[in-house]
C-alpha cells in the first residue's frame, strides 16, 4: 500500500520523533551513556555469551580473545553442539570452564557478578534476551539487526533507557577506523566530496554462500527443544535466516550494514523507500532472495537518492560496500581496505588535494589507463577519468575488535557507545519497511509512526 506523509514538515518531524534521543536526529555524534564503576572494584569483566553459533563464535568470540580484561563466566545455547564448542574453546582460551546453560531464564537466575550479556542469537530472540538481560542489571552488547520487528526493536531502546544499562549494537563499523577518519575528516572535516547527490550501496554474495546450511543427523536437536525455542525443525533451525517469522531476510541480515552507513554520513533517515524483490532462484523461500531499493533523503545539502541491492546469487561486482558521490569528489567504502578508493573529478571547479597527501589524509594511486574510443561521437561526451586516492585508516584488528573495544571501554567508564540502541534504532527503523514497500510493489512514505520509538 501506498501510505501518505502526514502534513508535518521534515524539520518538525524529525524534532517531534526523536525528541528523547537529546538534541534530535544526531547520527554522526553518539552520545549516550557511560557506565561508571560498572565492575565493582575489580576491572576485570565477567560475561555471559548468549549463542555460541557461527557470529558468537567466529566473529564475536576471536575478536574479544584479544581484549584483555574480560572473563567468560556463562554460556547459553540451546545446542549442545555450540555450547560445548563454547566450553572447550573458553577452557582453552582462559583455562577455567564456563557454566554452559540451555534457557537464559536459568543463566539469569542462578549465574552472580555478571557484568556483560553478548547476544548472538538468531534475529527474532535478539529483543526478548536482550530486554531479559537489562532488566537483569547487565550491560549488553547485542548483534544486529536489533530484532525481526520495529516493536522488538523499540522494546529494546526502552529498556535501556528504563534501566539505565548500556546496550551496543552490533553496526561494527561505526568503530572502524577507516569509517571513523573518513566520515569525521574528510566528509564533515574537508568536505571532501562537495555536494553529495548520490549514495550506493550493494552487497552480491555468490551462490555457494547462500545455499541452505546443513547438519549432520546425529548432532539433530530433539524436536520438543527446538519447538520451546521457536523452530519447527533442525532445517528452520539452521537456516532461520530464510522464514519471514524469524528475520528480515537478506535486506536485513546483509544490507543493514550498508544502510546503516547512507543514514550515519548523511546524518538523518530518508523520508521514503521504494523496493522491489523477488524469488528469482530460490523459489520455496519466504523471503526474497534477491532485493533492490530506492531511498530518498532530504539533508543540509539537499535531496540525495541512495540506491541499495542484496543479491545472493552472485558476488559479481565486487562484493560489498558504499558509496558517496559528490560534485567533487566519489568515496567508496568498505571494510575491505582494497575496495575503498576515493574519486577525485576532473575539472577546475575541484580544489587541489596536494595538502591532504602530504598530511597523510590520503594516497594517490596511479589511474587506470582511459581506453580510445573508437567512435569520435561517443568520445566527445565522455568525461575525463578521475584522480584515485586511497583512503588512510587501515587495522591489524578482526573486523568487531574496534567496536567491541568501545563497548568494553563504555563499561568501564572510559568512553561512549559509539552505537547505542537508540541510535541503532533511529538507523535501522527505515530497514524494516523495505521488505513491505517490495511486497506491495509500492512506495512507502515514512511519518513518525513508521520511524519513532
Amino acid at each position: 500500500m501506498n501510505i501518505d506523509p502526514t502534513n508535518l514538515t521534515r524539520r518538525s518531524f524529525l524534532s517531534k520523533s526523536f525528541a528523547g534521543a537529546g538534541a534530535g536526529l544526531v547520527l554522526g555524534a553518539p552520545n549516550i551513556l557511560r557506565a561508571a564503576n560498572q565492575t565493582g572494584g575489580s576491572d576485570a569483566i565477567n560475561i555471559a555469551l548468549v549463542g555460541f553459533g557461527k557470529q558468537g563464535r567466529e566473529a564475536l568470540f576471536v575478536a574479544m580473545k584479544n581484549i584483555p580484561g574480560l572473563r567468560f563466566q556463562a554460556v547459553c545455547d540451546i545446542w549442545d553442539y555450540n555450547r560445548d564448542n563454547a566450553v572447550k574453546a573458553i577452557a582453552a582460551h582462559q583455562g577455567g570452564k564456563p557454566n554452559a546453560y540451555v534457557d537464559i531464564d536459568d543463566m539469569l537466575a542462578k549465574e552472580k557478578g555478571l557484568d556483560v550479556a553478548i547476544i548472538a542469537t538468531p534475529d527474532f530472540w535478539h529483543s526478548p534476551h536482550t530486554v531479559k538481560c537489562l532488566e537483569a542489571g547487565l550491560h549488553v552488547y547485542c548483534e544486529k539487526m536489533m530484532s525481526n520487528t520495529i516493536e522488538g526493536a523499540r522494546a529494546m531502546v526502552k529498556a535501556m533507557e528504563k534501566t539505565g544499562k548500556l546496550c551496543q549494537i552490533g553496526h561494527q563499523r561505526r568503530s572502524n577506523p577507516r569509517y571513523l577518519f573518513t566520515y569525521n575528516r574528510l566528509i564533515n572535516g574537508k568536505k571532501i566530496c562537495g555536494q553529495i547527490v548520490n549514495a550506493n550501496g550493494q552487497w552480491n554474495r555468490s551462490l555457494g554462500s547462500s545455499n541452505d546450511i546443513g547438519y549432520k543427523k546425529n548432532l539433530v536437536i530433539d524436536t520438543a527443544v527446538l519447538n520451546q525455542y521457536g523452530f519447527k525443525d533442525m532445517h528452520q533451525f539452521m537456516n532461520w535466516r530464510t522464514y519471514r517469522d524469524l528475520s528480515g531476510g537478506p535486506i536485513s541480515d546483509l544490507g543493514a550494514h550498508q544502510i546503516d552507513i547512507f543514514n550515519w554520513f548523511l546524518g538523518t533517515v530518508p523520508k521514503r523507500v521504494f523496493a522491489t524483490g523477488g524469488n528469482s532462484y530460490f523459489k520455496k523461500r519466504e523471503h526474497f532472495d534477491n532485493v533492490m531499493c530506492l531511498f530518498d533523503y532530504d539533508t543540509p545539502q539537499g535531496e540525495v537518492r541512495a540506491f541499495y541491492q542484496v543479491l545472493t546469487t552472485t558476488s559479481y561486482g565486487g562484493g560489498f560496500f558504499e558509496s558517496f558521490m559528490g560534485t567533487e569528489a566519489s568515496i567508496k567504502i568498505s571494510e575491505i581496505a582494497a575496495t575503498s578508493a576515493i574519486y577525485r573529478e576532473s575539472g577546475n571547479h575541484v580544489p587541489d588535494w596536494s595538502d591532504l597527501v602530504n598530511k597523510g589524509y590520503l594516497v594517490r594511486r596511479p589511474a587506470p589507463p582511459k581506453p580510445e574510443s573508437s567512435d569520435g561521437a561517443v568520445k566527445a561526451y565522455e568525461s575525463a577519468a578521475p584522480d584515485i586516492f586511497d583512503l588512510p585508516g587501515s587495522f591489524a584488528k578482526p573486523a568487531h575488535q574496534p567496536h567491541l573495544e568501545n563497548f568494553f571501554d563504555a563499561v568501564r567508564g572510559k568512553g561512549k557507545l559509539n552505537c547505542d540502541a537508540r541510535h541503532a534504532f533511529e538507523s535501522e527503523a527505515p530497514i524494516f519497511w523495505v521488505n513491505p514497500s517490495a511486497l506491495s510493489k509500492q512506495p512507502i512514505d515514512f511519518t513518525s509512526e513508521h520511524l519513532s520509538v
